[in-house]
């Protein structure tokens, strides 16, 4: 039985972490076949999106298999560095959807911090552990959590290790939908084949626009957005046309 499930969908592909039993921690087998998932898909020119979820109706991923890191047989040292999933997602430059469908906890929090949008079940919670196991986070734990919630909230949530359920994540900005069990998929699949329709360099440009902006200060990421419109001026009319009616269109199909 493989640990990380790979199911390519068209243009997207499905990565499931699949240790149930374990719930889905991070063993260090799962950490690099994770790693080396992303950067296959990552090669791969007929995939621009990938969804990440976790088999089970109990965890996304508990984090770092505690079990085996206090047996020996891995390290600290290798999870930060050799078996970095985190750092592997990064490296995918098409968005990354987090089906969150149960614990996120520490690591795995980490790892669901790491992707673009995040969906959850209403029966996922969150929960960073580092100070009550004594670990410093080092898969950027401690700068994304802050950006995403506010430096007040991603304080309590560390500095006391309580867990959050989903209607709370969702109502401090961390999560974009909350779902029932049975619509988390369904639903991450749309939103993918949502994105699929875009226009296929303009997503890859723009996730990165976005990335690289945030990560700057406010008046530098202004003038990164700039340079990187320059491109716009080469779009003809009729393209342009084309590109308003087919906006147009879809606006009329959509609910919501």
């Amino acid at each position: 039985m493989a640990i990380v499930e790979i199911e390519r969908c068209g243009g997207y592909a499905v990565v499931t972490m699949n240790r149930p039993d374990a719930m889905n921690a991070l063993s260090a087998a799962l950490r690099s076949d994770l790693a080396r998932a992303f950067d296959a898909l990552e090669a791969d020119p007929d995939i621009r999106v990938a969804i990440l979820t976790g088999a089970g109706e109990r965890a996304f991923t508990a984090g770092l298999d505690l079990k085996e890191l206090g047996s020996g047989a891995s390290s600290l040292a290798d999870a930060v560095t050799k078996e970095d999933p985190v750092s592997a997602i990064g490296r995918f430059s098409g968005p990354v959807i987090a089906a969150i469908n149960g614990v996120a906890i520490t690591g795995g929090f980490e790892l669901a911090l790491a992707c673009d949008v995040l969906i959850a079940s209403d029966t996922a919670r969150f929960a960073d552990t580092h100070a009550r196991v004594g670990l410093m986070p080092g898969w950027g734990l401690s700068q994304r959590l802050s950006r995403a919630i506010g430096v007040a909230r991603a304080k309590e949530l560390s500095l006391t290790g309580n867990f959050i359920d989903a209607a709370t994540a969702d109502r401090w900005g961390l999560v974009s939908r909350v779902v029932a069990p049975a619509e988390l998929m369904p639903t991450a699949r749309r939103v993918a084949e949502d994105m699929l329709s875009a226009d296929p360099e303009t997503l890859k440009a723009l996730k990165a626009l976005i990335d690289d902006g945030f990560a700057l200060p406010f008046g530098e990421a202004m003038a990164l957005e700039t340079a990187r419109a320059a491109g716009n001026s080469a779009i003809g009319a009729a393209a342009v046309e084309a590109r308003r009616k087919a906006v147009l269109d879809r606006g009329r199909t959509q609910a919501g």
